[in-house]
């Protein structure tokens, strides 16, 4: 389920949003009336598709993504890695008061994209700005397609984040992680899969191997969003892992926004 934006009927009239808190995570606030049940989950992407899709141009772009919610953080991660922080525009969503304009702008997407749309607002989501339009609000597509954007393909220089060899690798691991690895998990299934990953990572650098993935930024994110460093301090391996990543100017440039 997306990462969601709270929007009550009060905030509605006045082109107010919430986000979601980072201790409660991600809340579907009640619409004013009965949204359309497609109106949850938009899921366009970026140069695929039978249409060829949205067409991949520099610039064309821009992200809604909510303070403190970790799939936001994940996407912030990955523009830093993909060199896309200047071609991408990015809004932080920061509270009911904090970003009236964008919510209001977040809303009219919404509305661009099915007419009279009364459902809540979903943050992350990634906006056509040439139509005016929601492409996707589904995180994981949407980390995926900003690989096609221009210069992220090729030999410049840039990590692959998603290297089809992995594909299937990184989906199991992220539903692993979502499962064992967060605040609300069952803490002896959170401290087996801290025991696991410590030991895996005796044989590589990251999390798949040597190359650092799309995993690594999801391990990343829901290690830090566990609390206090103390939580790793049994984790030696992990330990120091998040404090690698921490050195990484994408890491670190991210946690700072978020």
């Amino acid at each position: 389920m997306p990462e969601t934006v709270s929007l009550s009927p009060t905030a509605a009239a006045s082109h107010h949003c919430a986000s979601a808190s980072p201790a409660a995570g991600a809340v579907v606030a009640a619409p004013r009336a009965a949204a359309p049940a497609r109106g949850h989950r938009i899921r366009s992407r970026i140069g695929v598709g039978p249409a060829g899709g949205f067409y991949p141009a520099p610039h064309r772009y821009q992200l809604y993504l909510s303070e403190g919610c970790p799939r936001s953080l994940r996407i912030s991660i990955t523009l830093g890695l993909l060199g896309l922080r200047d071609s991408v525009t990015t809004t932080l969503l920061t509270g009911p008061a904090g970003t009236p304009d964008a919510c209001a702008a977040l809303r009219a997407a919404y509305e661009a994209t099915w007419h009279h749309y009364d459902g809540p607002l979903t943050a992350p989501a990634l906006c056509d700005r040439w139509s005016g339009r929601i492409v996707s609000n589904h995180t994981p597509d949407i980390l995926r397609d900003l690989g096609e954007l221009p210069g992220c393909r090729g030999g410049n220089g840039l990590p692959r984040l998603h290297p089809q060899s992995l594909a299937a690798d990184i989906d199991t691991f992220r539903v692993f992680l979502d499962r064992n690895l967060t605040p609300a998990a069952r803490p002896t299934a959170r401290s087996a899969a801290l025991s696991s990953l410590d030991q895996q990572l005796t044989a590589h650098q990251n999390v798949l191997g040597e190359e650092l993935t799309a995993a690594d930024v999801d391990l990343w994110v829901a290690l830090t969003h566990l609390g206090t460093e103390d939580v790793l301090s049994p984790y030696g391996r992990l330990r120091d892992y998040v404090r690698r990543l921490d050195g990484h100017p994408a890491f670190h440039a991210a946690a700072r926004r978020a």
